[in-house]
Parts: C-alpha cells; sequence; structure tokens
C-alpha cells in the first residue's frame, strides 16, 4: 500500500508540473515579444521538464532501485538530449 501512496504521491506532483509549464506557454504570462521573455519562458519550461523526467527516471523506470552504473549511463543520455535540445532552440530563432 505504500508504494500506491508514493506512485499517487509522484502522479499528482507531475501533474502539477505540467499544469504550471502549461500555463507558462499557453495563458500570456510571458509576453514573448518583450526582449529576453522567451529565453526566461525557455528557461522554466526546461527546468520544469528536468523535474519531470527526474521523477519518471526514478520511480516510474525504476532506476532508483537499479545499480548505479544504469542511472549514471542514464544520466549520461539526458545529459545528451539537453543539449541537444539547447543546440535546437538557437537554430529556431
Amino acid at each position: 500500500m505504500s508504494r500506491f501512496k508514493l506512485y499517487t504521491g509522484i502522479f499528482v506532483v507531475l501533474m502539477a508540473l505540467s499544469t504550471t509549464q502549461a500555463l507558462v506557454e499557453r495563458t500570456g504570462l510571458v509576453d514573448f515579444d518583450a526582449p529576453g521573455t522567451y529565453w526566461t519562458a525557455f528557461g522554466v519550461i526546461l527546468a520544469l521538464s528536468f523535474v519531470k523526467a527526474t521523477f519518471v527516471a526514478t520511480y516510474y523506470m525504476h532506476l532508483r532501485w537499479e545499480p548505479r552504473s544504469v542511472t549514471y549511463l542514464f544520466l549520461g543520455g539526458l545529459f545528451v538530449a539537453l543539449a541537444l535540445t539547447t543546440a535546437a532552440a538557437y537554430s529556431i530563432l
């Protein structure tokens, strides 16, 4: 029963982070025409995505209970994906 509560709690946190991410992107809280606000919103969305990916990988993919070498391999891939996403953001502008 404790695992069920843990997974439910993580689901609620992930839903709150996703809602926050959508609000930053959609509600006009950020004026994308003003200089610098695009990068602020991009940074907030990227940070929220990183936190969500960490929760999913740690608990739903069971990396918390895997050997550390598997965790380090995953984190390396996550770092490369982050670098590629950042590079792609520069090509959009």
